[in-house]
């Protein structure tokens, strides 16, 4: 494996844990009958493949000539270096001699022994390798993300070992990813399968007992295109990946790999090892080439975190959001449009209510929505670049004889946009915002769920601005996520991505952008960590990652400047000074990411459970029997009307209880439960979902009947919120809202009892129910008063609070 060579290539490729569309417990599409039904599984090989023998023999040529060289080497050029830890301590040591782990283990043995990888230089290093002069070291424990990397990439060596002395097959790559690794491996007329684990863990469990060290050779290309003859997967690598004259290979026990590495000292260091998966996939992804065999793993420092993870796993099974889109009647796939979801209503609800969500935000932070088209000529995307670069990814198709295609992005689009007149400074910031629909060609077996698709939309904006605009633009987009990751209940993780080695553009004009980037995180508060390097080619960006409900992290929003399109569209506009050639820059913004992939996260962090203002199920309304029905649809109509997702369950087949656990079970957020008294009163019987009872509840207030609670106070918040009621927003009073007394009193008598007894008025309880809170005094009241609701800035006056219905989405209790 020469990631080093195919790192961009591996980027596509890699599938995430539990996110492999092919995956089967019978190991996909070519089996022979041994491999799908042997029951007991298989055993080593016996005698072992003639390739293995050979390549060990060429190996230990080759690495008698490397130590004899490297010997020789730190005979004569050795000498006194100083090695720089992370607290500024200098320990002495001898170029091309000391390692990182005599370093570690002169600080003491117990560091040593809990380390997996050395950082030289900011680079990741071997711990056995020889420093090769002056440098600093910092030593990585498994708790850090480039550790848990290598500490997966060994153990995928380890299978990958496993996998030739069961399978003899041709290995092809074993990457480690975000939680495990897998290997790829070529089996003619074979399949893997899962009765095969046992056989595998057993295996790597002996191969871990050994401690077989890792080493590492570099070797010409040509020696290693002799080394690897047997295998055609790894001589494609070495002939279209390598471009220089050596690569290197690493060895434990008797399997060599291409691999840049580097890898942990020896096997034993892998404590707990588990294999849990497989599938087929294509080689490079590419549904024309042969079918490989994929085995995927986990490994742990210590076994309690394999338990950890096995208990985290049958979770996140729990939630996995196609499981859950099926029972909820939320959304399916269907082969004659792979990739592109039907959402069904309820699943149509989610979207919409998200989408509209979104559109509320951008009426208040002044972005401007806009309708673009979906088809456009190749020679657009020739002038953004994405055809030299993205074409394959894109569907294409002739018209006239010219080449048209399905847009995957709408940045292009937005460009024509502002190019189709003069713009002037005082346009600027110009914030176009888009929710046009985007395909990608996507391969099909990297389809999974809503996570991976073809079909999609996006909450896309583009800020056009002037340079010095960049600071105040980016933390309007920053306050812009964190209020609507407020909403959501995630906390996120920022990185700033610098200038890469390979940028276009003048430095002066990146180190200006990165400083107002870099001033506009330190302003927004929240901590972040700089990333040298690995910004784009075309700007620097930010990178935000979100944590969901059970601590895995999702990239979502997008922040990325981008100094290249204005000048691929000579995008220009008037300065103040008068100057119309001046060049804007542009800001990739979105928060949500795609709309499909932010559900399915959602839906897996709530595990189904909807909040009440995002809920597709709001309310079930339950006659106890027929004599109740007409009642129950009244209260049915009465609560649809208001606004609110409301069902009647009228099934003569079930009992009650049986009907209340339905409702339960399908997420309902209440359920009101009426019979014969609840009828003659006007009433409704509250539950949650959780089983927590209100008990009776007034639905029809005196003086008003035909008119429930929750469409007369909708009617007055709308009053006071609407245009021409603007000048009286500031000292508006519970009063202005004309209440009747008979409501007033009925206001009252549902409001809460208050913890520290301070507030006496309606007017305060009010506000005290409409503040968000964990428990649930407040439920009720939200049920009735609509599902929108309250501010979670305490700073905002009480009355402020009521007035945010109907307006501020953001604001609305869970």
């Amino acid at each position: 494996m020469t990631e080093e060579a195919i790192s961009e290539q591996m980027k596509d490729l890699k599938v995430k844990e539990g996110k492999q569309a092919k995956t089967a417990d019978d190991g996909g599409k070519k089996k022979s009958s041994k491999g799908a039904g042997d029951t007991g599984g298989r055993t080593e090989l016996n005698p072992q493949p003639q390739y293995i023998e050979d390549r060990l023999g060429l190996y230990n040529k080759l690495k008698a000539e490397h130590d004899a060289l490297i010997a020789e080497r730190a005979e004569k050029e050795s000498k006194p270096i100083k090695i720089t830890l992370p607290d500024g301590k200098v320990v002495d040591g001898e170029s091309w001699r000391t390692t990182p782990y005599q370093v570690a283990c002169g600080i003491s043995q117990g560091l040593a022994d809990n380390t997996v990888i050395a950082k030289v230089n900011n680079d990741v290093w071997d711990l056995d390798r020889p420093l090769e002069g002056d440098c600093s070291l910092q030593l990585l424990k498994f708790d850090d993300e480039e550790a848990q990397a290598v500490y997966w990439h060994s153990s995928a060596h380890i299978m990958g070992e496993a996998m030739e002395r069961v399978y003899g097959g041709c290995l092809c790559y074993g990457p480690p990813i975000e939680n495990g690794f897998y290997y790829d491996m070529y089996l003619d007329n074979e399949g893997v399968s899962s009765n095969d684990f046992p056989c595998l863990e057993n295996l790597c469990k002996k191969i871990i007992k050994e401690k077989q060290p890792f080493e590492r050779l570099e070797v010409k290309k040509e020696t290693l295109l002799e080394m690897f003859k047997y295998n055609k997967f790894k001589c494609r690598i070495l002939n279209e990946k390598v471009t220089t004259p050596t690569t290197t290979v690493y060895r434990c026990g008797p399997l060599i790999d291409l691999c840049r590495g580097p890898h942990v000292r020896h096997t034993g260091k892998i404590k707990a090892l588990k294999i849990h998966k497989n599938s087929s996939t294509y080689w490079e992804g590419k549904a024309d080439m042969e079918t490989l065999q994929r085995v995927y793993g986990i490994s742990f420092p210590d076994p309690k975190m394999l338990k950890e993870w096995e208990k985290f796993q049958e979770e996140a099974k729990n939630r996995d959001h196609r499981k859950l889109g099926r029972e909820q009647d939320l959304f399916f796939f269907h082969d004659l449009s792979p990739g592109s979801c039907f959402f069904l209503p309820k699943g149509a609800y989610i979207y919409n209510t998200l989408v509209e969500f979104i559109r509320s935000e951008y009426r208040k932070r002044g972005f401007q929505e806009v309708v673009t088209p979906n088809i456009y000529n190749s020679k657009l995307w020739q002038t953004s670049g994405h055809w030299q670069h993205y074409s394959e990814n894109m569907f294409s198709f002739e018209v006239e004889k010219e080449i048209f295609a399905l847009k995957p992005m709408n940045c292009p689009g937005h460009c024509l946009m502002f190019d189709h007149r003069p713009r002037s400074w005082r346009e600027l910031p110009l914030r176009l915002a888009d929710f046009g629909v985007l395909h990608r060609n996507e391969l099909s077996g990297a389809l999974t769920g809503l996570t991976r698709v073809r079909r999609f939309q996006q909450d896309d904006a583009h800020i056009f601005c002037a340079m010095e605009q960049i600071e105040s633009e980016i933390k309007g987009c920053l306050e812009f996520l964190r209020a609507v990751y407020d909403v959501f209940g995630f906390t996120f993780k920022l990185n700033l991505s610098t200038r890469p080695e390979k940028f276009l553009g003048e430095p002066e004009v990146w180190d200006q952008a990165e400083k107002q980037l870099e001033n506009s995180l330190n302003e927004f508060g929240e901590k972040w960590v700089l990333n040298p390097g690995d910004g784009a080619f075309y700007g620097p960006k930010i990178d935000i990652q979100i944590k969901d409900a059970i601590g895995r992290y999702h990239q979502c929003a997008t922040i990325q400047l981008d100094f290249q399109l204005p000048i691929r569209f000579n995008l220009t506009f008037v300065s103040h000074d008068g100057d119309d050639k001046k060049r804007p820059v542009i800001i990739h913004r979105a928060i949500l990411g795609s709309v499909e992939r932010m559900i399915a996260i959602l839906t897996e962090n709530y595990g189904g459970k909807w909040p009440l203002w995002l809920s597709p199920r709001q309310v079930m309304v339950v006659p106890v029997g027929p004599t109740c029905e007409d009642y129950a649809q009244r209260v049915q109509k009465e609560f649809h009307k208001a606004g609110l997702m409301t069902d009647v369950d009228l099934d003569p087949g079930c009992t009650l209880n049986k009907k209340i656990r339905n409702a339960q079970l399908a997420q309902y957020n209440f359920i009101l439960v009426v019979g014969e008294k609840e009828k003659s009163s006007d009433t409704v019987n509250v539950r949650t979902r959780d089983n927590k009872t209100f008990g009776f509840k007034i639905l029809f207030p005196p003086g008003r009947h035909g008119c429930p609670i929750v469409t007369i106070i909708i009617s007055h918040y709308q009053h006071i919120c609407s245009d021409d009621r603007k000048s009286h927003r500031k000292d508006s009073t519970c009063s202005e809202m004309e209440f009747t007394d008979e409501e007033l009193t009925w206001l009252w008598n549902i409001s809460p009892e208050v913890p520290d007894g301070k507030l006496t008025t309606v007017e305060e309880r009010l506000c005290y129910l409409v503040k968000p809170r964990t428990a649930h005094e407040a439920e009720l009241f939200q049920l009735l008063a609509s599902i929108r609701f309250g501010l979670t800035d305490s700073s905002i006056s009480r009355m402020d609070l009521i007035r945010t219905i109907l307006i501020n989405p953001a604001s609305r209790i869970n």
